[in-house]
């Protein structure tokens, strides 16, 4: 019971880190969209990229279709190009991966 309860708090707390980051980016790259949008891409980001990776093992393969398919859902949500979909979803990479190396540390050592 405590590991479903300790997995279902990784998950809100990485959907909220995930979600603050979005919307950041697009609001500095000039989207209108709120925060629901911002929501709903990391919503969609996380489940297709979970079950590709469950579906295809992880590896290069998989990282690159749910890719592709995030980069549709970011395209629809927001109502842009393909270009500004990479170029937003790179940026998102970015910054959740100096997030992800600073967030470990920050619970002290265990």
């Amino acid at each position: 019971m405590a590991d479903m309860v300790s997995i279902g708090l990784s998950f809100v707390i990485t959907l909220i880190i995930s979600t603050v980051i979005i919307y950041v980016i697009t609001k500095l790259l000039g989207e209108k969209e709120g925060i629901t949008t911002a929501i709903l891409a990391a919503l969609i980001g996380t489940v297709v990229y979970t079950i590709v990776y469950y579906v295809l093992s992880q590896g290069f393969i998989a990282a690159f279709i749910a890719g592709l398919v995030w980069l549709l859902a970011l395209q629809y949500l927001y109502t842009i190009g393909w270009f500004k979909a990479l170029l937003i979803a790179v940026a998102i990479w970015i910054v959740a991966s100096i997030v992800e190396w600073f967030l470990p540390t920050l619970t002290g050592p265990v």
